[in-house]
């Protein structure tokens, strides 16, 4: 009951969006039914729609549970970006050089190879383990800048995405790009490492939907932080800093060390994202894959109430219009996918603007606040 009361305002305010959104597409000259039927029909026909919606969703999970984490702790990670993107160049450093990769020329002639050829077995586990803990360690420096120096992690998170991306296009660029290749890429990963689709599994489900066991991956993460943040001393300790520092350090919570834990745990969240782009994807690191996951990942956490079940709900509907948004731009007469931008905005309105409404809905009962 608790969960379904911190979740009855965030369904107003999708409500409230594509209510405000409908008017919009009625005020251009286009009929709002026939347009959202559009949007929500693309999304949720089987296969196509429910699986590329799942697949869009996936790293809006990993993202939307690392920025929760943050938020648990009282912190607010604008990081997630430049964490994901060193996670997944190390995931694909790793499937290439232990992967048993012969680099090429554009031409298909042999200049290098990697170190190792391991099998898929050893390969993947470690592939996805470097991915987490690379995003870990770069999610942890801003949070022991903040605990050591008292550098706000908003300002240090936002340098290093900066960092990280260029970082990054560097090694792609001289080092790990197929020469002649024009496209900003690495080259492709071992075979070893490439993590199955879902259609292999799922009956009525192409293997052609990029939709994979990463999907599966981020709904046990979802599982993993709820157990983490509210059954665990740890989980506790981050919650107890993230409500009141003083009270928790008067009770003999260490508040430093719950700032870097969390930022750790919340990096190494968002580096999962590049489990689901180089090893069940692309396989291998193409540059600028994030349609910024990162930074959605904040909306995704808003609106999914800070909480691993919200953080799905929330994924799937972002994952849902960002699909929809396809059909409403190729097909919608007057209507372009700007309109996905319109209601992802207005929903963050709502929910950013949620004490406006405390106090109406809090006289009946509706609507409270949760402490921790």
């Amino acid at each position: 009951m608790k969960l379904l009361r911190e979740l009855l305002f965030p369904v107003i305010a999708v409500v409230v969006a594509f209510v405000v959104g409908g008017v919009i597409v009625w005020v251009i000259g286009d009929n709002p039914f026939e347009v959202y039927g559009l949007l929500l029909g693309s999304a949720l026909t089987w296969p196509d729609g429910i699986g590329y919606t799942l697949f869009y969703a996936t790293p809006l999970i990993f993202t939307g549970l690392a920025v929760a984490v943050a938020f648990r702790c009282g912190l607010l990670n604008i990081g997630a970006e430049g964490q994901l993107y060193v996670a997944a160049f190390a995931c694909a450093w790793v499937s290439i050089k232990l992967g048993g990769t012969v680099i090429k020329d554009f031409s298909g002639a042999p200049i290098g190879y990697g170190w190792v050829s391991l099998p898929a077995v050893v390969l993947v586990p470690l592939a996805v383990l470097t991915a987490i803990l690379v995003g870990g360690a770069w999610g942890a420096i801003p949070g022991w800048l903040k605990a050591r120096f008292g550098a706000h992690e908003v300002i240090t998170t936002i340098m290093m995405n900066f960092i990280a991306v260029a970082l990054v296009s560097y090694f792609t660029q001289y080092y790990y790009k197929a020469p002649g290749d024009p496209i900003m890429e690495s080259v492709p990963v071992g075979e070893a490492a490439h993590i199955p689709r879902l259609g292999a599994f799922v009956p009525g489900l192409p293997e052609r939907l990029p939709l994979n066991v990463a999907f599966l991956l981020a709904l046990l993460a979802c599982a993993l932080v709820y157990v983490f943040l509210w059954r665990t001393k740890w989980g506790y300790e981050i919650r107890a800093t993230g409500a009141n520092p003083s009270a928790a350090e008067y009770g003999g919570i260490s508040v430093r060390k719950q700032i870097v834990l969390a930022m750790a745990v919340s990096g190494a969240l968002a580096g999962m994202v590049g489990i689901n782009e180089v090893l069940g994807y692309r396989y291998r690191y193409y540059d600028s894959f994030s349609d910024n996951y990162g930074f959605t990942g904040i909306a995704v956490a808003l609106l999914g109430r800070n909480h691993p079940v919200g953080v799905v709900l929330a994924a799937l509907l972002f994952g849902m219009l960002q699909r929809g948004g396809i059909f409403v731009d190729a097909f919608s007469v007057h209507v372009s996918k700007d309109l996905v931008q319109v209601l992802q905005g207005v929903v963050i309105l709502f929910v950013a603007a949620e004490l406006l409404f405390r106090g109406p809905f809090g006289r009946f009962g509706l609507l409270k606040r949760s402490k921790v």
